[in-house]
């Protein structure tokens, strides 16, 4: 630990042209300050179940510049660490954007928080995010990203380390259910301990700013698949300690540093935050765990989605887990209230239009047409009995994609080909969904007739937790036509109408750990893929694949 009073921390996380977010957690009640030359920003704590935290907004920097900050505690310094893990680190910095360079940031998912030695990166391969950080560490800093984005999967929750399991089996019987798996809130806030105490990556969270959307494993595997998966884990003894520890700690450790300082001005928790501050206090535990559990029970009345602009682009960073429609015959990826969001922000007058959502928009075809067809006879398209059969499949073989609610894909479809067709403004030059999920990475390309706007999907999934290898051989089977053919006869058979467009592999498939840049420079878009390797016996990132839009 770099110091006993600072528990995880800190995290750069929402970034503009003059202002920059730092998050921490630390041991007890206190103020919290970040420092550059002679210049410095503080706040109080708040706390959750015995927790501490601090979030301290940075302000009244210059666009486009580099600092190097410190962090104290009630005037100790505890960042950098002066010795011990860490003390031979480089300096941590914020650097604010500047809409005149070139856009340049990173994203990727699914990453599994194990050591670092040689019989683990067997098993799970390079951590290629500790990796590119290293990396990081030996260039200058104008090459870094000007922010990373983490498309889900960023702790799991549901398929532990031995190191959470040993926190677990210090509290609880792991004989009895929930098992290994999170029971609740101080089991989430152990597993986010594991995740980012690592020193390189936390090196990397500490001078990288960040954004995150979450995805099942940080809940729990096939989150919200269907309703009969829902009712079934509300069944269980353990499921509501799970899902409010999940969506409370979410709150904390994810969203919140999403927010820019006047979103988060806006935000119901934080204004309670501001309220209890005026009164002496700052525990929101009680609070907390009522809007977890309200948020869950009726997820229209919070918005865990965001948007942001980035000089003459714009990113919609889309939640596809918790906002979900699950009755059959009218499943919804997006509740009604959350896609009218999202089609407000779906328009032009930008030169690139990025939709993050963890789960592909884009699949393999034939995956697609499986997946549509799976929908179909689950709602009983085939009967009763088929019906049953296509639910067992659904769960069993993780078929709840955009492809598996026909009705949002289709909706998110008619508003990305009117974009491209510039009847929501000036037509774009990309429209680029940006996911993780799938344990692959790949570029497909939609097959549209605009000359103006390509439609794009970028995968990049693990950042470390690769495919059995037999896996592998069936998704790359998913893309050749013979598999495409056969997913669109059924689809047909079950009353699936074909999908509004068509789109190919333009690059991948790859089953390595991989993290993707993003680049844009005026019309031009750089998309590229990096993956680990060794030189020597130290892990860095390299270029697999580079592609690019208008030369």
């Amino acid at each position: 630990m770099p110091s006993s009073r600072l528990v995880i921390g800190p995290l750069l996380r929402h970034t503009d042209t003059t202002s920059a977010v730092i998050w921490v957690e630390v041991t007890s009640r206190s103020t919290v300050a970040v420092h550059i030359g002679d210049r410095s920003w503080s706040a109080p704590t708040f706390s959750a179940h015995g927790h501490h935290y601090a979030l301290v907004d940075v302000d009244g920097l210059e666009s486009g510049s580099s600092y190097e900050y410190t962090l104290s505690v009630d005037d100790e310094q505890v960042w950098p660490p002066t010795s011990g893990a860490g003390s031979d680190l480089p300096a941590s910095i914020i650097r604010t954007l500047d809409p005149a360079r070139p856009l340049r940031f990173a994203f990727g998912s699914c990453r599994t928080s194990v050591p670092h030695d040689e019989k683990t990166i067997r098993a799970h391969g390079i951590d290629v995010l500790r990796a590119f950080s290293l990396r990081m560490m030996g260039r200058e800093q104008q090459t870094r990203p000007d922010f990373v984005l983490f498309l889900g999967d960023q702790v799991y929750a549901d398929e532990t380390s031995e190191a959470m399991q040993e926190f677990i089996a210090s509290r609880r019987n792991i004989e009895e259910p929930p098992g290994t798996e999170l029971q609740g809130f101080e089991e989430y806030a152990h597993l986010y301990l594991l995740a980012w105490s690592e020193p390189a990556n936390r090196w990397l969270l500490a001078t990288l700013p960040s954004a995150m959307i979450f995805d099942d494993h940080d809940v729990r595997d096939d989150w919200n698949t269907s309703h009969i998966w829902r009712t079934q884990m509300e069944a269980t003894s353990w499921w509501k300690k799970r899902i409010v520890g999940a969506l409370g700690s979410y709150w904390i450790y994810q969203h919140l540093g999403n927010l820019s300082p006047a979103d988060r001005a806006r935000d119901e928790m934080w204004r309670y935050v501001l309220e209890l501050r005026e009164h002496g206090e700052d525990d929101i535990t009680d609070k907390l765990d009522t809007f977890a559990d309200r948020t869950d029970e009726h997820p229209d009345t919070y918005r865990w989605s965001f948007a942001r602009d980035l000089g003459n682009s714009r990113l919609i960073v889309v939640d596809s887990r918790a906002a979900r429609v699950l009755e059959a015959d009218t499943r919804q990826m997006l509740d009604d209230h959350e896609t009218e969001w999202l089609d407000d922000r779906m328009c032009g007058d930008v030169d690139h239009l990025f939709i993050g959502t963890s789960l592909p928009y884009l699949l393999s075809p034939g995956l697609h047409e499986f997946e549509a067809w799976n929908e179909a006879v689950a709602d009983g398209a085939w009967g009763e009995r088929a019906a049953r059969w296509g639910e067992k499949i659904r769960q069993g073989a993780d078929l709840e994609h955009w492809a598996a609610f026909q009705n949002s894909f289709r909706r998110l479809a008619e508003a990305v080909v009117e974009v491209a067709d510039g009847k929501r403004g000036r037509p774009p030059r990309s429209v680029t969904f940006l996911s993780g999920d799938v344990h692959h990475s790949y570029l497909a390309r939609v097959d549209h007739d605009s000359e103006e706007c390509t439609i794009l999907q970028a995968v990049c999934s693990p950042l470390r937790n690769p495919l059995p290898r037999w896996v592998r051989s069936g998704q790359s089977l998913t893309w050749k036509n013979i598999s495409s053919k056969a997913g669109g006869v059924l689809a047909r058979r079950a009353g699936v109408q074909e999908p509004p467009f068509t789109w190919d592999l333009a690059a991948g498939p790859w089953f390595d750990n991989m993290l993707a840049t993003v680049e844009v420079d005026g019309p031009r878009l750089d998309i590229s893929w990096w993956s680990g390797h060794f030189v020597g016996t130290a892990p860095t990132v390299s270029v697999r694949h580079r592609y690019r839009l208008y030369d």
